[in-house]
């Protein structure tokens, strides 16, 4: 049985299509579900912004369930990553709800909450990938794969092809981007001349840390999955 912010949840995705993220979709959306009112403003104190946010991370959370089911273990880790990020834009199921919310977090008073959403999700593919970095590479790991992510769900929204087809040859390509610069990276790390050029900056980065996956509401200080 669906809880009651499910139940507002997929009550008010009758309605973002027409209305978007709204006050008038939130308030559709209660009504249609039953819930008092007071006890939805509860639930949701800014209304539709806190439901679109609620979206997004249900997205997260049947994308985990995915990648959980899938059999990994034979799949180059390039592949891994992918499959994660198509699995997490297939969890969304509702192209027009993910456009209105892609419309919503590019206010500027609500970019914060699409920022920390797509860090998010890029944490949740790394830690559900078995990533265990907690210095500086974990800050580039997931910066580099909300980049992957965001820019492959914008291609996504404008994709007519069959299957999706264009959309997951664009992620690909993105990701062999991603393999060219880490491959970079590792040349500069072995190269004596660079390697020395580079000992002071990399000496400052050994003391960037990870944030404590404490359980608190900050990127990537959720806790790993049980």
């Amino acid at each position: 049985m669906p809880d009651t912010a499910d139940k507002i949840l997929d009550a008010a995705l009758m309605h973002v299509p027409f209305d978007g993220w709204s006050e008038t979709s939130f308030r559709a959306a209660v009504s249609d579900a039953g819930v008092d009112p007071v006890v939805a403003r509860g639930l949701f104190p800014r209304g539709a912004v806190d439901l679109a946010v609620a979206y997004h991370k249900r997205g997260d959370a049947e994308m985990l369930q995915r990648i959980e089911a899938a059999d990994l273990d034979e799949m180059r880790f390039r592949d891994r990553v992918a499959f994660a990020v198509r699995a997490r834009i297939e969890a969304a199921e509702d192209r027009e709800a993910v456009r209105r919310g892609t419309t919503l977090f590019a206010l500027p008073i609500y970019a914060p909450d699409g920022a920390r959403l797509i860090w998010g999700t890029a944490d949740a593919i790394w830690t559900a990938l078995g990533d265990t970095s907690r210095d500086f590479n974990w800050y580039t790991k997931r910066a580099t794969l909300s980049g992957v992510y965001s820019s492959t769900v914008l291609y996504w929204l404008g994709d007519d092809s069959l299957d999706n087809e264009a959309t997951w040859a664009f992620l690909d390509r993105r990701i062999e981007d991603v393999m060219r610069f880490e491959k970079a990276k590792a040349q500069v790390r072995g190269n004596r001349l660079l390697s020395g050029l580079m000992a002071g900056p990399a000496k400052i980065l050994e003391r960037v840390q990870a944030p404590a996956r404490d359980g608190s509401d900050l990127p990537g200080g959720h806790p790993f999955p049980r």
